[in-house]
């Protein structure tokens, strides 16, 4: 899923660099013949020769031909369980997941044209899907391991893979919404403070 960008550190050797470019080289053939032809018409050969790589340099990047869609995947992983871990003191976990979520994921919230082409790709490929989804389950258990880490909880205690799942959906909720900041702020305050009707609603009377 896309992110918005952040400044990260560079890889400082040669070696490093040259590999970081080659899978950045890869994954931008693979997105650009993607939403040009539709995913399951672009072959690997296709990708690699577009890069101007081996299949068999291609395949040490990318184990799966679904990945080259989500390259960022391990970052993107790195940056959420470090908003958990690397947080401020004082900052409660709904809080600093909430940070995380306006920082660097709100771009996939808006309505430039390259993530609505990413998400139709998405949508409309049922591989696609399928890995979207087997990633958000890794992305969420080992977040909810991080969150249980810090509150000395058992890693499968009940509340904080509920937290990470909610917390890992908010943005795509606030999805559509007028104000997206806005959506995603009271949803991370629905997590940090509990339900809340909106003093507009009329609460249901019990028995009517």
């Amino acid at each position: 899923m896309p992110e918005s960008q952040s400044p990260t550190t560079a890889p400082t050797g040669r070696r490093e660099r040259k590999k970081a470019a080659t899978r950045q080289a890869i994954a931008d053939a693979a997105l650009r013949l993607f939403l040009e032809r539709g995913y399951d018409d672009v072959g690997i050969r296709e990708i690699a020769d577009e890069a101007d790589v081996s299949t068999t340099t291609l395949f040490k990047h990318f184990p799966v031909k679904e990945a080259l869609v989500f390259d960022e995947e391990a970052d993107q992983e790195a940056r959420l369980l470090a908003a958990v871990r690397e947080r401020p003191a004082g900052q409660s976990i709904p809080a600093a997941l909430c940070e995380h979520a306006l920082r660097y994921r709100m771009a996939a919230t808006g309505t430039d044209a390259r993530f609505t082409a990413f998400f139709e790709l998405i949508n409309t490929t049922p591989a696609l899907r399928d890995y979207v989804q087997a990633m958000w389950l890794r992305h969420t258990g080992a977040l909810a391991r991080a969150i249980a880490q810090e509150c000395g909880l058992p890693e499968d205690d009940p509340g904080c893979t509920a937290l990470a799942h909610f917390a890992l959906e908010a943005p795509r909720v606030a999805r559509g919404h007028d104000d997206p900041r806005q959506a995603v702020t009271r949803a991370f305050d629905l997590l940090e403070h509990g339900w809340q009707p909106t003093p507009s609603k009329r609460t249901r009377s019990s028995g009517r």
